[in-house]
């Protein structure tokens, strides 16, 4: 479903991405791993197009998307849950929810029925400013704002990143639904091992920008997490 060929990806002359290559398939869950600055949070920018790749391919559904517009990629099937949440404080739940639709240019079919089922907790908080939730609370709606769009494939940046384990529990509860029941695939940058040997099926590690490991999750040994990942 999604390629990623030989990408290189810059801030300005900082080279961060380094040939970077992958696949997630039709209904698969990927992890990427890695330290701090290990570019983690850029190779799903460039994936959703807000930091293009200077070389190399993206490829979805068999399309080259390497130089759409991240709201055309959207259009495609790709959702994006970015690191920090990025929920308009201003707005309340319905309208963060409301303006993900006018994205992807469907602002007059109103919010698919389903997104209540997985996220029962903000039904009661649509008319809640988005700065007042809680951390949790702010993550679901970061998540729902994503599938409102109805998604091929998910990115997820950091989605356990500050939250208490019971919501974090919540949080893999939500996303297995999402991938069983609405056969989204899921790529997900986190640092919680114990969530993604939980939820992923493959994975694999950035160190400066490269690829230095990778396979399926059992193959994220403690031996593989101490040379790549202690600090």
């Amino acid at each position: 479903m999604l390629s990623i060929n030989g990408i290189n990806s810059f801030y300005g002359t900082s080279h961060i991405l380094h040939g970077i290559s992958l696949e997630l398939a039709d209904g698969g869950m990927f992890s990427v791993l890695g330290r701090n600055g290990a570019g983690k949070s850029t190779l799903l920018r460039s994936i959703i197009g807000l930091n293009a790749p200077r070389s190399g391919e993206i490829r979805f559904d068999g399309a080259d998307i390497t130089r759409l517009k991240s709201h055309e990629r959207a259009r495609l099937g790709i959702g994006y849950v970015p690191q920090g949440r990025e929920i308009i404080a201003d707005l309340t739940v319905l309208e963060n929810l409301q303006l993900a639709l006018i994205g992807v240019g469907r602002k007059d079919d109103g919010l698919p029925g389903f997104v209540f089922e997985y996220f029962p907790a903000l039904k009661s908080l649509t008319e809640r400013k988005g700065g007042v939730l809680s951390g949790g609370q702010q993550q679901q709606l970061a998540i729902a704002r994503a599938l409102v769009q109805e998604p091929k494939v998910l990115l997820l940046d950091e989605p356990t990143e500050g939250l208490q384990p019971s919501v974090v529990d919540e949080i893999d509860n939500i996303i297995k639904r999402i991938h069983s029941e609405r056969n989204c695939a899921i790529l997900l940058v986190e640092q919680n091992l114990q969530f993604v040997r939980d939820i992923t099926q493959k994975f694999a590690i950035l160190e400066t920008g490269h690829i230095v490991a990778a396979g399926d999750i059992g193959e994220l040994t403690d031996e593989v997490v101490r040379k790549h990942l202690s600090v």
